[in-house]
């Protein structure tokens, strides 16, 4: 029901009035009975929320929920949630905060609606509810006491004004909004809840950058401010929690943006000390940026590239040559490469982002290598070795997992490696991309994609065409390899080192390795095929080192 033309100016407020004259008006029924008391302190005002212009629209769980959590009890969805159903978006993590017994609502809840209940808190009940669909997508829901005597103090007590508001569980139309947080969100600003928000927790520095990115926010001068404050307190955070709302940064659009503006804000340098250190390194052409203009080219080179081969992406919007190239050369494997990008090494982290931190340290150590030669011509000799150790001193810092670091470090210290091969006048060789491959196993799928924002991050709008199209061409033969013919880069194997010491009577040794890798790539490059073909081989292997 439309809202009388009067009242649409309080859309989302909670008005006093007194004998149908609006006398008063707050973000919360309390504020607003306040403020008509001030006003008219004689007189007893009616309270009445008035609705927002499109009503708000929740996860379909909230409906269960409510048929789980009686009435009477005091319970509002806040954060996030609330937020997103503002912004017309959908949200799958529903925070509710509660007067009393939030363990109890969150066991009652997950017993109800068949899901894994976690204790995340005793002392400060806070239970969490993970409820896992058909398709594998997890909703989580957590339930804390209020943090204070009532719900406005747990909502000052939270970080920005956009995420301090509620709404009841049983009247999710009614909107609680002590800290003006719809305002804000209209006018796409991001604004502390208190002048101690950041201090009381640092790793918020962080979180301010990925909501600004994620929603277009501009952050409000005193809470940049506080930032800039409070950034240092980002070494006194645990190293899983800046870990956690890293990769949330680095999942983002418009990533270079965001590390602009943390390092802008002083929070860079807290989280990934490396990378300031690029301002300022000067190198040779076809460069025309310093390491740090170039590495942030390369980030946004590397969205685009993912972008133009993601499996949303429309044929008919190749725009630019560039992307026109990089879709001719490469858009056939729209499907493996999107979904080699969303699987996870560890826990749900998935790739996308740990491509994003590798192409943010491929030349990190850069500054670290720098050489000025006779002639002028600057070098930068073995710093893809010493950026592989600065990315797995990151990577053991920010407590990744073994798998994770390990793709790291082979990303960044191959990645050179695709543009050596599509630099060569012929086509990459059989032997070449199985080579590659050894070296680099899945982590090689990576390593091509990002050569390819290499490419686009060193000459700008000068980039030549043709050398790229050539460089996309080798890329398709070695991705075509690694998709189509798996027998070329991962052969079967035709003996063991058992075999091969039973038959040549060979003593355990490294030789055996040797000769086994000598097999593989014969197999590779379709010299040896069968089992009499590899005890062949491997005898005129051993001809010829006794021979050496």
């Amino acid at each position: 029901m439309a809202e009388p033309e009067p009242l649409r100016g309080y859309a989302g407020r909670w008005v006093a009035r007194i004998r149908g004259q609006v006398v008063a008006q707050g973000g919360t029924p309390e504020q607003a009975r306040q403020a008509a008391q001030a006003a008219r302190p004689k007189e007893k005002a009616e309270i009445t929320f008035v609705a927002t212009p499109n009503e708000l629209k929740f996860s379909p769980l909230l409906a269960e929920v409510q048929q789980v959590i009686p009435a009477k009890a005091e319970v509002y969805l806040v954060g996030g949630a609330v937020r997103d159903a503002l912004l017309q978006k959908p949200s799958y993590d529903l925070d509710f905060a509660v007067a009393s017994g939030a363990l109890k609502l969150a066991r009652k809840t997950a017993n109800a609606l068949q899901g894994a209940f976690y204790n995340l808190d005793e002392e400060r009940e806070t239970g969490r509810v993970i409820l896992t669909g058909a398709d594998g997508a997890r909703t989580i829901m957590d339930f804390a006491t209020f943090r204070g005597a009532a719900l406005e103090d747990d909502l000052r007590g939270r970080d920005f004004t956009v995420n301090a508001m509620a709404v009841p569980l049983h009247s999710p139309q009614e909107l609680h909004d002590p800290l003006g947080g719809l305002n804000d969100l209209l006018h796409k600003q991001l604004r502390a809840c208190t002048p101690e928000s950041l201090t009381d927790d640092p790793l918020r520095c962080l979180r301010a950058v990925r909501l600004a990115s994620k929603f277009g926010f501009q952050i409000e001068g005193s809470t940049r401010s506080a930032i800039k404050a409070a950034a240092g307190g980002l070494a006194e955070v645990s190293a899983e929690r800046v870990r956690d709302e890293l990769f949330k940064i680095l999942a983002l659009p418009k990533l270079a943006t965001a590390i602009r503006a943390l390092d802008v804000l002083g929070a860079l340098g807290q989280v990934l000390p490396e990378l300031p250190d690029l301002k300022g390194v000067t190198q040779s052409p076809p460069h025309i940026y310093d390491a740090w203009e170039h590495t942030l080219k390369v980030v946004a080179g590397l969205e685009h590239t993912l972008s133009a081969l993601d499996l949303d992406y429309p044929e008919e919007g190749a725009g630019d040559l560039h992307t026109g190239l990089i879709v001719l050369h490469l858009g056939r494997y729209r499907q493996q490469i999107t979904e080699h990008l969303n699987t996870t090494l560890t826990g749900d982290r998935p790739l996308r982002p740990l491509l994003m931190l590798a192409a943010l340290y491929h030349d990190s150590g850069k500054p670290h290598t720098r050489t000025v030669e006779a002639d002028g011509r600057i070098r930068f000799l073995t710093h893809e070795h010493v950026s592989m150790e600065l990315v797995e001193g990151r990577a053991n810092l920010l407590h990744l997992s073994n798998d994770e670091t390990r793709r790291l470090k082979t990303i960044v210290k191959s990645h050179m490696r695709p543009n050596q091969l599509g630099r060569a006048d012929a086509p990459p060789s059989k032997q070449a991309i199985y080579r590659f491959f050894r070296d680099t196993g899945e982590a090689g799928v990576d390593t091509c994609l990002l050569s390819i924002a290499d490419q686009l991050g060193r000459q700008g709008a000068g980039l030549d065409q043709k050398a790229f199209a050539n460089h996309l061409q080798a890329l398709r033969l070695i991705l075509e390899a690694w998709w189509e013919r798996p027998e070329e880069v991962r052969p079967p194997a035709l003996l063991d080192g058992a075999d091969l010491m039973r038959e040549f009577k060979l003593e355990p040794g490294p030789q055996i390795g040797e000769l086994l890798e000598a097999i593989r790539e014969g197999q590779a490059v379709g010299e040896i095929q069968t089992k009499g073909d590899a005890y062949k081989a491997a005898e005129e292997w051993l001809k010829g080192r006794a021979g050496g």
